[in-house]
């Protein structure tokens, strides 16, 4: 009989254990998933001036160029752009559509050489978990996502165009 209780003993301490692990990995991924989520972006304020052409070279703001969709972001900020054109929203419907019948979407993203180099490179990689967040409530399975590591854009570019992160459908 001891060695029976002994046994059931085991047994417990194995599904207490099993339950603790399981309870670290859901909180683990959920903190993860928080974290990787678009945070809300407020409604731009009205403005009775025109924008000076320095504060819309450093907007939030997504294009599609070539095929590619194209998040350009602020200076030190993650916030995707609020307003998405017609055109935009479109080529992002097309990339999650893609995913879904099989396609690879490759997210790439850039970053500028000003400042500290690993704060650059991790801000790049928040924009790019951004737009990955986009792209699954867009419908696009997360495997079907590729997260390619932010590069540094050196020399000959100007530094709005080294905030980015690139949509690409392979």
């Amino acid at each position: 009989m001891a060695s029976q209780e002994v046994e059931v003993e085991q047994r417990v301490v194995a599904v207490v254990v099993i339950a603790a692990i399981l309870l670290a990995v859901g909180l683990a991924l959920g903190f993860g998933i928080n974290k990787s989520r678009p945070k809300a972006v407020p409604a731009p304020a009205a403005v009775a001036a025109a924008p000076s052409a320095d504060a819309s070279a450093d907007a939030a703001r997504v294009v599609v160029e070539g095929g590619v969709v194209k998040f350009f972001f602020a200076t030190g900020k993650a916030d995707l752009a609020v307003d998405l054109s017609a055109d935009v929203q479109a080529a992002l419907n097309d990339a999650a559509a893609a995913a879904k019948a099989g396609k690879k979407l490759v997210v790439s993203g850039f970053h500028d050489s000003t400042g500290d180099a690993a704060v650059n490179a991790e801000l790049a990689k928040q924009r790019a978990l951004t737009v990955q967040a986009v792209l699954v409530n867009l419908g696009a399975d997360a495997a079907a996502i590729e997260l390619k590591k932010p590069e540094e854009m050196l020399g000959g570019t100007d530094n709005a165009q080294a905030r980015r992160v690139e949509v690409v459908v392979q």
